[in-house]
């Protein structure tokens, strides 16, 4: 891997001297230079070559001096790291540079096999703090697309053993979906409606994570929350009416021309479901998700609720009927079921 390199000093002769010395390194595309004369101009230089790894600066310089340098490179550009170039009889001004951040120091006249170990020992520090920051950014950015349910599961350290293994668990699932969304799909502009729908899953997601529950998963235009532990059942429903809500006083700006007041239909139910991987282990793709009959009947559920409902099974209902009020809705069929299903509405 090349190490970029920065090397700042007003000797005139220094940038030759150090072309000769590394020439071989040059050649082979292990190290490349790039040289300033002063502080401000390796600013410069800086600017225009923003992966550099070492910056090699003397300390009295005109114009902007090496301390100067290294302060503003020491808060700006963290992952570089600074060797000063120094005289014996600095100690003081050496000092000033090591508190200040400066990672090592060499000494005129140059040896220039010092310099060479300490270039390499400060590009291995380069390289190991950068893979820590790419480490971190990847980290952040895998927990936007994957729950943390999954991601306490992969850091299990019997991960692979239990990467096919699946639990029977009582949990409570909500299916949320957003009313009138798809229509507005045919009309709006793509980058518009990707924003107005992420705005709304947040303001939904919000109120599920507070009621300590999880998204499953999003399916187009709805969320599918799931709740376990103590009081799942009422913590469900206590987010499904704080979701509503939060849609209902949503003041999500529109594009120009369009007229929308979010609503969402949602379903609950309650029971045992399957947890584990599901999918295709040949394709690599596993979904870590909940199935069963309750989830199957929470989406039945939720697509016979009306925009503004959040529609109960009479099972769900009796258990809850101490803490919610509810009202008769009807008798449907369901699909796959062989006999009606009374459901209910959840009032505030």
């Amino acid at each position: 891997m090349k190490t970029k390199i920065l090397v700042v000093d007003d000797e005139a002769d220094l940038e030759l001297l150090i072309r000769q010395k590394f020439r071989r390194k040059i050649r082979e595309n292990i190290y490349e230079f790039v040289f300033a004369t002063n502080g401000q101009e390796a600013i410069e230089r800086i600017a225009e070559h923003p992966d550099i790894d070492i910056i090699l600066s003397d300390i009295n310089m005109p114009v902007m001096d090496g301390l100067t340098l290294l302060s503003l490179t020491h808060a700006q550009h963290p992952a570089m790291k600074t060797v000063i170039v120094t005289a014996y009889g600095d100690l003081a001004n050496l000092r000033t540079a090591m508190n200040r951040g400066a990672f090592d120091f060499v000494v005129k006249p140059i040896d220039f096999t010092d310099l060479e170990l300490t270039i390499e020992k400060t590009a291995d520090q380069v390289r190991q703090l950068r893979d820590t920051l790419r480490a971190i950014q990847e980290n952040n950015i895998l927990k936007m697309y994957v729950d943390e349910t999954v991601l306490n599961f992969m850091t299990r350290p019997d991960f692979k053993n239990r990467l096919l293994a699946s639990e029977t668990v009582d949990v409570t699932v909500a299916f949320i979906d957003i009313c009138g969304f798809t229509s507005m799909a045919e009309k709006m502009n793509p980058t518009d409606l990707v924003s107005l729908l992420n705005t709304y899953f947040d303001l939904m997601v919000k109120e599920v994570i507070a009621q300590g529950g999880y998204v499953d998963k999003f399916m187009g235009d709805a969320v599918m929350a799931v709740f376990r532990g103590e009081h799942h059942l009422d913590r469900a429903i206590d987010a499904a009416l704080s979701a509503r809500a939060a849609l209902q006083h949503s003041t999500a700006p529109l594009p120009p021309g369009f007229e929308y007041r979010p609503e969402v239909s949602i379903g609950v139910n309650t029971g045992e479901v399957v947890s584990g991987n599901i999918g295709s282990v040949s394709l690599k793709r596993l979904d870590y998700t909940i199935i069963g009959d309750v989830v199957n009947l929470c989406q039945r559920l939720q697509s016979s609720a009306k925009p503004g409902q959040i529609i109960i099974s009479e099972a769900v209902y009796l258990k809850v009927k101490e803490s919610f009020k509810g009202q008769y809705v009807s008798e449907v069929v369901l699909k796959n079921k062989a006999e009606p299903v009374k459901i209910y509405e959840v009032m505030e």
